[in-house]
């Protein structure tokens, strides 16, 4: 820093130092009280711009040092530690300004830190969904290169069957990468919540028939407010999961219930059940258990989607299990009072 930018950032009080100076003098000069001579001030003025200067000068040197060291870091093309690399503070404002930086610094590196675990989870969700869906594409190229020995109708089943999977892989994928956009793609309305069960059941009506599984239906005919879209999905994660861990000849069943702050649906299987200690991750991105590893195509991503997008809606997604014994994951619906303040 130049003595002329020290001085120029000064300027209004060297301005208000030569007015005070000039209105001290033509006082003293011009009261007849006072007997002091026109070379008595010129020596008053003299000796007070001096010492002002000398003033000047101890803060200039003083304020060099910490402007050089700031000089260097706007110029240094490394990577700096913003909290060690400031210089100490010489003022209260400057310490002020330190810890904005600080906290400013500290901000952006959360940010920062964000973006980077998003990315790693974006990229690992590519990578598992590209590995999971080559597994029925590869499937359906074998039945069509060996379909000898099947009748057209069997070979054609087994082909539905693999392009349904792909088929529930490739909407998993775009409802993935719109989970960030939600806020822009959704429309709150009231409905039937037995349409949209009904709707999900007769979708997956050909894996509910494969594997001779029952469904029951028990009081789901209530109004909710959601998102029919979002909803469904929702839903239909359930449902894949439920089936795809639960026995032949197995049951599902789909019971709404209702008090005074929410309704609720429960999705309940007499399947396989969920281990003890898994049951608090089977929300988490990419999670499938001990008992989720012994299935084909667990990506995990099912019920972590499902939970993600319930909160977004304003509901809430829990679940309960047993080994052996079932699992019942609910969904739960604040009425209209409730429900707008979640979404608040």
């Amino acid at each position: 820093m130049r003595l002329s930018q020290f001085l120029k950032d000064r300027q209004y009080l060297i301005l208000f130092y030569v007015i005070m100076m000039v209105f001290i003098s033509l006082v003293v000069y011009l009261d007849p009280h006072f007997s002091t001579g026109l070379g008595n001030i010129i020596y008053f003025n003299t000796v007070t711009i001096v010492f002002f200067f000398i003033y000047l000068l101890l803060g200039f040197f003083r304020r060099r040092k910490y402007v050089a060291e700031l000089q260097d870091l706007t110029n240094n093309d490394l990577p700096v530690e913003v909290p060690a690399a400031l210089p100490e503070p010489l003022t209260h404002e400057q310490a002020l300004i330190h810890q904005v930086l600080i906290r400013i610094y500290q901000e952006q590196l959360t940010q920062i830190q964000g973006l980077h675990n998003e990315k790693v989870e974006n990229q690992e969700f590519i990578i598992s969904w590209v590995h999971d869906i080559k597994t029925p594409i590869s499937a359906s190229k074998m039945m069509i290169k060996h379909h000898s020995g099947r009748s057209p109708e069997e070979a054609l089943d087994k082909l539905e069957d693999e392009l349904a999977k792909i088929d529930q892989y490739v909407e998993q994928a775009l409802y993935y990468s719109r989970v960030d956009t939600f806020s822009k793609d959704y429309f709150i309305s009231e409905f039937m919540l037995d349409a949209i069960v009904k709707a999900s059941i007769k979708k997956h009506a050909k894996m509910f028939i494969s594997k001779k599984i029952n469904v029951d239906l028990e009081n789901v005919d209530k109004t909710v407010l959601s998102d029919k879209k979002w909803l469904a999905f929702i839903i239909d994660q359930i449902i894949i999961n439920a089936i795809k861990y639960t026995d032949q000849s197995g049951k599902i069943q789909f019971i709404a219930e209702e008090n005074g702050s929410e309704i609720r649906l429960a999705i309940k299987d007499n399947g396989i059940g969920i281990k003890t200690e898994d049951i608090g991750r089977v929300f988490e991105k990419g999670f499938t258990g001990a008992l989720g590893r012994k299935f084909a195509h667990s990506t995990g991503m099912g019920l972590y989607l499902s939970k993600k997008l319930a909160r977004k809606l304003g509901h809430e997604l829990t679940i309960i299990s047993e080994e052996g014994e079932g699992t019942t994951v609910t969904i739960h619906f604040p009425k209209a009072l409730d429900f707008y303040q979640v979404a608040k």
